[in-house]
């Protein structure tokens, strides 16, 4: 009896590999309650905010990719508005932005990033309270902030990549494209299986 408990026992443990739990996904209903609460907030930290997390989830880029942005990375005057990824390879890839993600991010640079910026040769698209490039850390403990007031659990810059794989294969959009956006190298799948 004994050792049918211990075959039993066996059976249920599973190899790390097997074990290991894919990144979840923010749901659009989540994504709404985070992206609204940054909204409504009119400060110039705010209007930063929520220009990078629109930006994050219209494109599913890396943090550190969001933070190495420089003002010269964006295109939003163009008919098909982009930004310029400054991909891992020291390659930029175009990828394209919708209305909503353009007109956040021409909010925050037109109104509340001057506001920011103490240095005129500053090229850092987003920029600490002391007008410096953020950095990672510093985008974290913000996202950590607006997770917490609106009640989220398990939002990561990574949920936020996950969300936008499975919304651009659920589009129609190829596997091999969206590798390409999301800056896997070739051959190698998207984490989880619109623009904004």
């Amino acid at each position: 009896m004994q050792a049918l408990k211990q075959m039993n026992t066996a059976k249920e443990l599973r190899h790390p590999t097997e074990a290991k739990v894919r990144t979840r996904a923010v749901t659009a209903d989540e994504a709404e309650v985070l992206l609204g609460l940054v909204r409504g907030r009119s400060t110039a930290l705010a209007k930063r905010d929520r220009a990078m997390l629109e930006l994050l989830y219209a494109t599913g880029m890396r943090v550190t990719e969001l933070v190495s942005l420089n003002v010269d990375d964006l295109n939003l005057d163009s008919p098909a508005p982009y930004v310029l990824f400054p991909g891992k390879t020291g390659k930029k890839r175009a990828i394209p932005i919708g209305h909503e993600t353009t007109a956040a991010l021409s909010d925050y640079l037109t109104w509340r990033r001057p506001e920011m910026v103490h240095n005129a040769k500053e090229r850092s698209l987003f920029v600490n309270q002391l007008g410096d490039r953020l950095s990672r850390q510093g985008f974290w403990l913000r996202l950590k902030g607006y997770t917490r007031a609106a009640n989220l659990a398990d939002v990561s810059p990574q949920s936020f990549r996950a969300s936008f794989a499975r919304r651009a294969l659920g589009s129609g959009m190829t596997v091999g494209t969206v590798q390409t956006i999301l800056g896997h190298s070739p051959g190698r799948t998207a984490s989880t299986p619109g623009s904004r």
